[in-house]
């Protein structure tokens, strides 16, 4: 039986970096080169560097004009202009021309008056002494120091150097890193899949992390989980690389080699962090060398990567760590945590009126998608719970807060038709964005009750009236109102090409795998109205909890095999080559208060709802309608008694 490798102990971030940072300083010694200036962007100074010259390196004419002395220039004025011999008085001058003695000031050339006379000017105002002159030394003096040790060099800075006379710079080397992705069922990039395969992405997304700290990273070709071949590409890659990173093969299967080989090289300094995602990290050291071992999943690899692999780039190529601005937001959603970890949970953000709300999204440490979606982190600290919606945390941002500030927040139902607006909303608009995060039409709503979202997307379907969206409106809120018109769209049942299980109807879910939508979600909302219509009891529904967050999440289920069907609109069926069983027309629209509808974010949605180019994408798509897409209507508080 092979032999599985368990955590006997895990330690937080801080603990674990502290104690990896120790060893290293014992082993660790930044190397140094000399460079010419003209290459040393984002390079780190070893130490002060002082000008070679003066800038400017004489007295020099800051105008066109003339250099004059200014004694000779008193007096002058309207009433007695005064008249100066060029050679005598003066001397024509350039920008940037020397002035020198016994000139001492320069009068700009539309300051001067013809007198009709070659080689004369009249002035009719006095100059002051070095009036228009950069003196030697303005800028920069001989012997100043220009940079600090320890700098990470400018663009700006560049110029100045070489200003100063400097052409060559003693700088820290660029750190080398190697990196080995591992795994028996892991393909590279352009071969065909098939089942039990993983197309590698993680080593690339390392390779570029790397570059932008400023190292010099190498890829190598993936490495099966054969123990001897890992132990030799550690071995030779620690003596020729500053750092080395392996990925994958550090959890606790029983082909995760990783920890095993590196006891054997070297010494495993720590193995498990209280960190979620991203718990079965390595922190090792072989023949003077830092290993880091990090997770297969791609969000438990990010969060590696920037918890422990930059710390040590910066030791190696001595700088300062960059550190992304944090911020107070207010969580939309309630999350619950484990005592045990500090958890990294990925969010959009967007502002709502005076405060920046932060919508949680996927939290599993294979949602790489959600990585790209993600806005930021909320980082939920080890020994805490989690936080409660409307609550206000700390939220460290990968996107600037003006991008964030100017984007339209939409939380409720998903639709693709989002991330076609999405798409649209910077070309109509530059400078406007829009976000969206899934959770279902009722939460959007409780959303946009708690002025969390700009807008939520809805399709409710009122099963007194028959008609969808407006009586949720007006029993949940008591502010005036809107309900923006979105698209009309057919639901229906998605099942695998051919329709192999032969479904014809609701009543045929009774003997098939289905996979549900979330609570709350119109689509759910529907299913259980048209199981009531039919008697029949969700419980007789295989897969009736098994819950999806999106269409796409469905149809994908469904192509996959996963399930035999499941509910959604014709546009993922059609998105996911799957066959669609409709089962009725529904209205999905935007609601929202009255008074938002002002706000220039709202105008931009709204241009692209009743844009062309928007119906052209809608036709793609199929299975909808916009007939009346972009209409508003006013629900105020006086068809609400």
């Amino acid at each position: 039986m092979k032999k599985r490798n368990l955590y006997l102990k895990t330690i937080s971030v801080e603990e674990a970096l502290e104690k990896y940072k120790k060893v290293l300083e014992t082993v660790i010694e930044v190397k140094w080169e000399r460079i010419p200036v003209t290459e040393s962007l984002n390079r780190v100074t070893r130490s002060a560097v002082y000008a070679k010259y003066c800038s400017p390196l004489f007295n020099s004419a800051a105008m066109d004009g003339i250099t004059v002395v200014t004694q000779r220039t008193k007096g002058a004025s309207e009433v007695r202009p005064v008249e100066l011999t060029e050679g005598e008085d003066y001397q024509v001058v350039d920008t940037g021309d020397p002035v020198r003695p016994p000139y001492d000031g320069v009068i700009m050339a539309e300051d001067l008056l013809e007198t009709g006379k070659e080689g004369q000017v009249r002035i009719v105002e006095a100059a002051a002494p070095w009036q228009h002159i950069r003196p030697i030394g303005e800028d920069i003096v001989a012997g100043e120091m220009i940079l600090p040790g320890h700098h990470k060099i400018r663009a700006i800075d560049v110029g100045v150097l070489l200003s100063a006379g400097i052409t060559e710079i003693e700088v820290a080397v660029q750190p080398s890193v190697a990196i080995f992705p591992t795994g028996t069922e892991i393909i590279e990039p352009g071969e065909t899949p098939v089942e039990g395969s993983i197309i590698e992405s993680n080593s690339r997304m390392f390779e570029n992390l790397a570059r932008e700290q400023g190292a010099r990273a190498k890829r190598f070709p993936v490495i099966p989980d054969d123990y001897e071949k890992i132990r030799r590409a550690v071995k030779e890659a620690a003596q020729k690389y500053d750092l080395v990173i392996i990925n994958a093969g550090s959890s606790a299967g029983t082909e995760d080699y990783t920890v095993h080989v590196l006891r054997e090289l070297g010494e495993v300094v720590v193995h498990g962090v209280a960190i979620k995602p991203g718990k079965p990290v390595i922190l090792a050291v072989v023949d003077d060398c830092p290993v880091i071992g990090l997770p297969g999943y791609p969000v438990s690899a990010y969060i590696g990567f920037e918890n422990f692999v930059t710390p040590v780039l910066s030791m190696l190529g001595d700088f300062t760590c960059r550190k992304n601005p944090v911020v107070d937001a207010v969580i939309s959603k309630r999350l619950v945590s484990s005592l045990k970890h500090r958890e990294y949970i990925r969010v959009k953000v967007g502002k709502v009126g005076e405060k920046l709300v932060a919508a949680p999204l996927a939290r599993g440490a294979g949602a790489a998608m959600s990585m790209v979606r993600a806005d930021g982190f909320c980082v939920i600290p080890q020994n805490s719970e989690g936080v409660e919606a409307s609550e206000t945390v700390s939220v460290e941002l990968y996107r600037d807060i003006q991008e964030i500030e100017n984007t339209l927040v939409v939380i409720g139902s998903h639709d693709l038709i989002l991330d076609v607006m999405a798409d649209m909303m910077p070309e109509v608009s530059r400078g406007m964005y829009l976000s969206s995060t899934h959770v279902g039409s009722m939460g959007g709503l409780m959303a946009l009750k708690r002025r969390e979202a700009h807008i939520a997307p809805v399709h409710l379907l009122d099963e007194d009236t028959g008609v969808y969206n407006q009586s949720y409106l007006k029993r949940i809120f008591k502010e005036p109102m809107a309900l923006i018109r979105g698209v009309g769209r057919v639901q229906g049942l998605m099942v695998k090409k051919g329709n192999p299980m032969g479904i014809c109807g609701i009543e045929d879910l009774k003997r098939c795998r289905y996979v549900n939508r979330q609570r709350g979600a119109g689509t759910r909302i529907l299913l259980d109205y048209l199981l009531k219509k039919e008697q029949i009891s969700p419980e007789e529904i295989s897969g009736y909890d098994c819950e999806a967050t999106t269409h796409m999440a469905v149809a994908a289920q469904v192509a996959s095999g996963g399930a035999d069907a499941g509910m959604g609109v014709f546009s993922a069926a059609k998105a996911m080559g799957l066959d669609f069983l409709p089962v009725g027309d529904e209205s999905y629209d935007f609601a929202l208060y009255q008074e938002d509808l002002e706000l220039p974010l709202v105008k931009c949605f709204l241009q692209i709802l009743k844009s062309e180019r928007f119906h052209e994408k809608l036709r793609e798509l199929g299975g909808y309608s916009w007939e009346e897409a972009g209409q508003v209507v006013r629900i105020d508080s006086r068809s609400m008694k």
